[in-house]
Parts: structure tokens; C-alpha cells; sequence
């Protein structure tokens, strides 16, 4: 399969990011952070989600947040929703996009939603004929769908069983989420071939995280089997806060830096996005795992009185 020209990249920092933060990020911060990234050129932005405030406090201002960002650009807004009261919130609000989401394993699904695989499944038709009735696309993303961290390896076919019902549910595409950073290139090959002979029409996309270190390396794994739709997070921040030791996505502005590299076009401007990274970790107070927002692209050159000569 050739690698794609061009990639889409969506930014999912304001949710995936944000959300097990410990400190409440102000309103007004969120939406200057998502408007510089309208202006840095993402297509598609996962701003915040529609779940219980109770279950994730930071992110109880999405309707604020949303209100506030600027709408001049072509900026897809997609929103998380986790059942049809949150899905009748989304279609109120106005958003561009729904993105619902469950568990590929029953112990994990019943951790983050409480509920099993089947009823979330059974969930989503009538989150389907609310976003349906108002003309709002949904997409669908499957968690730990390269492992669960309490009971190992998922099989591909559970994978499979979700997908098709997510087809037949009317949703736009599917993206296979790495919850605990337990996807490596074989896996990442296996499922996206896997997706490709048994729902050819179907599109696909990947959220990593970087957990053990296999981030990028996974995504050139997907690259190589065609896929075009990557999911990222600025800074690298973010986690599930349902799963044991779940850190951080694949940080943006890494990985805008390799596609470049590679020649693949994304619209986005990586100097902004370091830029926004920056203005992150000031945010939250702490250290991210960004590599490129600390030391720039390969060729951001230094004078040579920034060092001293060796003596002797």
C-alpha cells in the first residue's frame, strides 16, 4: 500500500488532553488555545465532550468553549458524546461532528462507561437518530483496540463485530484507539488489514498514545498501510483517567514534524504549533513530552558561542 500524500491530522488536546487535568483550565484559555489551533491550519478539532461533569469536571464549560470559538474557518468541531443525553446537548449546541466511543473490552468499557460492549452498541442507535434527525455526521472510535490493560490482548474479531455495527449505525468512519499505549507495528498492521479486507468502504483511523515509547513508530506502521487520519494531542499531554498508568497521546507538533519529513502534506503549520505547546505547558504548570516544541526542527541551527570549546 503507498504511503498517503497527505494526511489529516486532527487535534484532540482540548478533550483527550485536557480532561484529566487536575486544575481547571479557565474557559477563555480553551478557546484562545483552540482558536490558534483554527489559525495554525487543523482541519479537525475534537474540542471537548458532552459527558457528565461529575465524571470529568474539567471539561463542564463545552457549550462556553464552544460559543466562543471562531467559526470563520472550515474547522470541523467535533464533539464527545457518551449516550443520547449528551447527543441531544451536541445537536442543541451546534457542533460539526459527533464522535461516540466504547471499549473493545468488556472490563475496560464497564470502567470508563459503566455499561457492556452490547449496550453501549445498543446506545448508539438512538444517539444515531438524534445526531441523524439533526443532519450531524458521526464518527466512531473503538478503545483499547489494541489491548486492554486488564485482561491482554482483544481479538481482532470483537474489533470486526464493533466496526460492522458502527457501519450499519450510518457513521462516517471508525478510529482505532490505543488507550494504554499497548499497540506495536505488527498489531497496528494486523487490524488496519484486517478493517480493510472485511470493511473495504469504510474509513480509518488512528489514535496512539505514546505509553511505551511506540507512538510515531506505530503511526509509520499505519502510514505504510495507507492510513490517512491520525489523532494527536499538543504537547503530547493527555491519558484516560479510567485506565492504570494511561499517559499521554502522540504529541502534535512530533507528529506534524515527521509527516513533513516524509514529504506528506498536512495544511498545518508546525511553527504555531509549537507556538500552542508552549503556551500548554504554561497552562498546566509542568513539564510535556513534546520533543520538537523544546528543540525545533533539525535544521533550526546554533551559533557556535552558544557552546564551549573543549579544553586540552
Amino acid at each position: 500500500m503507498p504511503i498517503p500524500k497527505t494526511v489529516e491530522v486532527t487535534e484532540v488536546g482540548p478533550r483527550d488532553g485536557l480532561q484529566a487535568e487536575p486544575q481547571f483550565v479557565a474557559t477563555k484559555n480553551k478557546i484562545a488555545l483552540i482558536n490558534d489551533l483554527i489559525g495554525a491550519g487543523l482541519p479537525r478539532i475534537e474540542f471537548s465532550s458532552f459527558v457528565s461533569p461529575r465524571a470529568v469536571p474539567q471539561l463542564v464549560d463545552v457549550v462556553e468553549v464552544f460559543e466562543g470559538i471562531d467559526r470563520s474557518a472550515n474547522t470541523v468541531l467535533a464533539a464527545l458524546v457518551p449516550n443520547a443525553k449528551g447527543a441531544v446537548r451536541a445537536v442543541d449546541t451546534g457542533v460539526d461532528e459527533i464522535v461516540v466511543f466504547l471499549s473493545a473490552s468488556e472490563s475496560h468499557n464497564k470502567k470508563n462507561v459503566n455499561r457492556s460492549v452490547d449496550e453501549s452498541l445498543t446506545d448508539f442507535e438512538e444517539v444515531a437518530n438524534i445526531a441523524g434527525q439533526a443532519g450531524i455526521p458521526i464518527h466512531g472510535a473503538i478503545a483499547t483496540a489494541f489491548g486492554c490493560p486488564f485482561e491482554g490482548d482483544v481479538p481482532i474479531q470483537r474489533l470486526g463485530h464493533i466496526g460492522r455495527r458502527y457501519q450499519e449505525l450510518g457513521f462516517t468512519g471508525i478510529s482505532l484507539g490505543d488507550t494504554t499505549g499497548m499497540a506495536t507495528p505488527p498489531l497496528v498492521s494486523q487490524a488496519v488489514r484486517f478493517f480493510q479486507d472485511n470493511l473495504p468502504d469504510f474509513p480509518i483511523g488512528l489514535h496512539f498514545h505514546n505509553t511505551r515509547g511506540l507512538g510515531l513508530v506505530n503511526v509509520l506502521a499505519g502510514l505504510e498501510e495507507g492510513v490517512d487520519q491520525f489523532d494527536a494531542s499538543f504537547g503530547g499531554i493527555g491519558g484516560c483517567p479510567f485506565a492504570p498508568k494511561a499517559t499521554g497521546n502522540i504529541c502534535t507538533e512530533d507528529l506534524v514534524y515527521l509527516l513533513h519529513e516524509m514529504g506528506i502534506e498536512t495544511g498545518i503549520d508546525l511553527r504555531c504549533l509549537m507556538r500552542i505547546a508552549t503556551e500548554v505547558e504554561a497552562l498546566v504548570g509542568r513539564d510535556l513530552p513534546g520533543q520538537i516544541m523544546k528543540t525545533g526542527p533539525r535544521l533550526d541551527l546554533h551559533s557556535m558561542g552558544e557552546v564551549a570549546t573543549a579544553q586540552g
